[in-house]
């Protein structure tokens, strides 16, 4: 699409909607192409920069790559026959995504370029006020898919704001860097810096990995679809369902060990441990990669490359975190000195602790970060007290640390969809969940993660709230579920305000 093309769209399109939906991501997409579907209510779609795909928009490094199986991460509603491989890479998954776009003729309903500086609930006119980079929008209802790696998480390091080469985070990756000849540091071993790393290593003249704690990695086992699967996937739909149906059902089986059951997480760490001895022959390098907590705890990798990639002679291991920089200097918490050309963030996300809530306010002016003060919390994973006619799609415990994000992403609009038609059959109503109903949810949530690997394993994790200790982005549980809990909305845990709705 041609920025002329949005540049139209942005001019064209009414600012009063019936829904307004943060975000072109998957959650964003799925919702829009869902309520494009219908027909029945207005829309838009603000997204803040100049095309779809969220994560796998921002995230371009090289290697970058799904570990969720592509026929399991896409939409049930939107197939597509022709993956390339088992696990998709981040360019063909956004690719996918501007091809629902297309299909599904979204173009016109979202406006690029669009950062929403704040979202403020009008109990006078009873509707949401979005202000955006392009203007203000007035919508009854404000889903919130703006996604939980989409901010990057910076480490405030001395030294750093004064290195004298590149520094940037590898969502915020610099194409115009070159590695050759170069040394280099990556700070992570997460899920990114094992796509990153055997990339770089034989590029760079040197490259050091700094290592806070390992992770545990078991084999990927990837491989490119033949062009025989291909076009069975093509002429018979019933295949690649059945392709899909069987992902989910092998990831199902994954939560046991999540919950400690043996001997299922015991298998688990086996299969993590003999990968690592079977690709890492030198035993005090072994010793260094093997995690000192229970596997799960962290999220698990996925990966054939990155032990190999470490054990190279142009690769070193620094065992401990990067502490600060001096000059060109990295010095790292063991006290190890390392001169380095540029350094590449691999650190993760805001994950617990969303910017986009400090930007949202709702009944009396409450602001959405101040609620979340002591952890994220929502009835149902998708709807918060004080916050009439809102939805977080993929946010309080709505993610999944064994099984495919978008079967949650679709449960939370088929959830949406029920409360948009409630709110058309009752145009005298605001839905606003009760603090009774949200707090009886979080009780349930708390009580289902206690035993967990999350909560019990030893580690700390980017699942788990900072202050509150609470797990806030899984479901602890399995996706089927989720979907069984939260699948179908019910108006009885709101608030049913019956004072006439104005119009908008």
């Amino acid at each position: 699409m041609s920025a002329a093309g949005r540049r139209f769209y942005v001019e064209t399109e009414p600012r009063d909607v019936d829904v307004a939906i943060i975000g072109a991501g998957f959650a964003g997409i799925g919702m829009g192409i869902q309520l494009a579907l219908r027909g029945r209510e207005s829309f838009v779609i603000l997204e803040r920069a100049q095309d779809v795909g969220g994560t796998w928009r921002d995230n371009h490094y090289p290697g970058v790559a799904c570990d969720v199986p592509s026929h399991l991460y896409s939409f049930s509603f939107q197939p597509k026959a022709n993956w390339s491989q088992v696990f998709a890479s981040g360019a063909e998954i956004q690719t996918y995504l501007r091809e629902c776009v297309r299909e599904q003729r979204l173009h016109s309903r979202i406006r690029f370029g669009a950062e929403v500086h704040q979202a403020r609930w009008d109990a006078v006119h009873r509707n949401w006020r979005i202000t955006t980079a392009v203007g203000e929008y007035r919508a009854r209802t404000l889903i919130v898919a703006a996604g939980r790696l989409s901010e990057p998480r910076i480490l405030e390091l001395d030294g750093l704001d004064e290195f004298p080469g590149p520094v940037f985070h590898s969502s915020r990756w610099d194409d115009d860097v070159t590695f050759a000849q170069r040394q280099v540091g990556v700070v992570g071993t997460g899920a990114s810096a094992a796509q990153i790393v055997p990339r770089l290593a034989g590029t760079a003249a040197q490259l050091v990995v700094f290592q806070r704690s390992a992770s545990y990695i078991v084999p990927r086992g990837d491989r490119t679809y033949t062009e025989d699967e291909r076009r069975l996937f093509e002429h018979d739909p019933d295949a690649a369902r059945y392709l899909r149906n069987q992902f989910f059902g092998e990831a199902e089986q994954n939560i046991a060990q999540r919950k400690g059951v043996r001997p299922d997480i015991d298998l688990l760490r086996e299969r993590a441990l003999n990968h690592l001895a079977n690709q890492v022959p030198d035993p005090e390098l072994r010793a260094r990669l093997t995690p000192d907590y229970e596997i799960g705890c962290k999220r698990v990798l996925l990966s054939d490359e990155f032990y190999p990639a470490l054990t190279r002679d142009d690769v070193t291991l620094e065992s401990s975190a990067i502490k600060h920089v001096e000059g060109n200097i990295a010095v790292a918490a063991s006290g190890a000195h390392y001169p380095l050309d540029v350094i590449i963030l691999a650190t993760g996300f805001l994950s617990t602790r969303p910017p986009f809530a400090q930007r949202i306010f709702g009944r009396d002016g409450a602001l959405l970060a101040a609620r979340w003060a002591d952890g994220m919390v929502a009835y149902a994973s998708i709807a918060v007290h004080g916050f009439p006619n809102m939805f977080v799609l993929d946010g309080p415990n709505a993610s999944l640390g064994h099984n495919s994000a978008i079967h949650m992403i679709e449960t939370q609009i088929n959830y949406v969809l029920g409360a948009l038609d409630y709110l058309r059959s009752s145009p005298r109503a605001l839905l606003e969940v009760t603090e009774a109903a949200e707090q009886a949810y979080t009780r349930d949530i708390d009580a289902m993660s206690h035993s967990t690997v999350w909560i019990q394993g030893g580690c700390r994790s980017w699942y788990v709230d900072e202050s509150s200790g609470r797990l806030t982005l899984l479901w602890p549980d399995t996706a089927q579920s989720f979907r069984e809990r939260n699948g179908v909305f019910d108006p009885l845990p709101y608030r049913l305000d019956p004072t006439t709705a104005l119009s908008i």
